[in-house]
């Protein structure tokens, strides 16, 4: 047992602060002697070193308080996931003293108001406080969040440099955010997720009762006449059911949901668990669910029943990607890719998103240097189409700012 002196000597809180954690109720002494004299055990010592972990992450007492006083808290699950985030801040902090040695060295002559991100995570840290059951909703618990708040600070170099890239300034950066993050696009994720939720954990019971008979014998032509019609009635019910999927936006969210079943490198695509543990992946948990290659099965039975329709946008794509030995820099190739930044444009405007002026600048990045991206691209329209796209956007993007 310690006294409150012996334990701010041991913690470096001070006496004034210990007595502060008591009056609000976030850290109790393990008793009070005769004298009136606090004293803590080492379950107390335990609880207030959690307090210092979450202190360290930048919350509020109010919210630390809520967590560790909650039923569900889980010390070691608590522990793995301070280990991440603190993990994360030091990267950040190493990125920033690189960042200063470049910096010092001349390599860098943009100052650093112009990465001054505090207004951005201003933002997200009142999104979180302001709409707590719609964080919960998206990224499956607070914690969840919290994490994703420690990986942009540990890019945050990375993100302002794109932030500026894509809009101009860190500022109309996060002006985009406060508009986003409570735009159509938000909810449509949401409805996404809760579909998938919906097929992966029974909580439909006609979906359920249509995706047990679609994959019951995954040796059967996804093409025939007893398949097709399961898979009809599967879309019908999505589309009924599901306001994602309804009108037509929806037909081209619904087409994108076929194509992510198709195309989509599995373990890529995680979507919260909302019952505690990590993210998981839809496409591997189907599979384990109804059989390997049932992800794909399910896939191509619905592209059939879809026939011939395709979103704008992708028939446009298809038609930029139909012959990679073009200059993607060629008029031809350049007015296709005018027609996508339309159409693009459309789309956002349906959703109420701001995507930043240069957002097929941005876009040209992901065709041209992620892993994940580039696979799923090639996959679809063919070897090196992906590396065709990123160069045929990143020129239009160059060239009509």
């Amino acid at each position: 047992m310690r006294t409150v002196k012996q334990v701010s000597d041991l913690t470096g809180v001070s006496v004034r602060m210990l007595h502060h954690y008591d009056k609000i109720g976030l850290l109790k002494p393990t008793k009070l002697t005769e004298a009136g004299y606090r004293i803590y055990d080492d379950e107390a010592l335990e609880t207030l070193q959690q307090i210092l972990f979450f202190k360290e992450l930048d919350l509020p007492l109010k919210e630390i308080k809520e967590i560790i006083t909650s039923p569900n808290f889980n010390k070691m699950k608590a522990l793995e996931s301070h280990k991440k985030l603190i993990i994360l801040k030091r990267d950040r902090l190493n990125n920033l003293i690189e960042l200063i040695n470049k910096t010092i060295e001349g390599a860098n002559t943009m100052s650093f108001k112009e990465f001054d991100m505090t207004e951005y995570y201003n933002v997200l840290e009142s999104f979180k406080n302001e709409n707590k059951d719609k964080v919960i909703k998206i990224y499956g618990s607070v914690d969840n969040y919290n994490e994703f708040m420690g990986k942009c600070r540990s890019k945050e170099a990375e993100i302002a440099k794109d932030a500026i890239k894509r809009y101009g300034s860190i500022k109309k950066f996060t002006e985009a955010l406060k508009k986003n993050l409570n735009s159509d696009a938000i909810v449509k994720s949401e409805q996404i997720d809760k579909f998938k939720e919906d097929c992966l954990y029974d909580r439909h019971p006609k979906l359920k009762e249509l995706y047990k008979k679609l994959t019951a014998d995954l040796s059967k032509d996804p093409a025939s006449k007893e398949i097709q019609q399961i898979s009809g009635k599967i879309t019908d019910v999505a589309k009924r059911d599901y306001d994602v999927f309804k009108d037509e936006l929806g037909n081209y969210y619904w087409y994108n949901m076929v194509q992510f079943c198709l195309t989509f490198p599995k373990g890529m695509d995680k979507v919260p668990k909302k019952h505690g543990g990590h993210d998981v992946s839809w496409l591997e948990e189907i599979d384990k669910k109804y059989g390997e290659g049932a992800s794909k099965f399910i896939g191509k039975a619905l592209k059939i029943h879809l026939g011939d329709y395709e979103p704008k946008i992708q028939k446009l794509y298809i038609k930029l990607s139909s012959n990679l030995s073009k200059d993607p820099a060629s008029e031809e190739i350049q007015k296709i890719v005018s027609e996508i930044a339309t159409e693009t444009q459309k789309t956002h405007e349906a959703l109420k998103v701001d995507e930043g002026k240069n957002y097929l600048g941005y876009m040209a990045n992901f065709y041209l240097s992620r892993p994940g991206f580039i696979k799923a691209t090639d996959k679809k329209y063919g070897e090196g189409a992906s590396k065709f796209i990123g160069e045929a956007l990143k020129f239009y993007a160059e060239n009509n700012k």
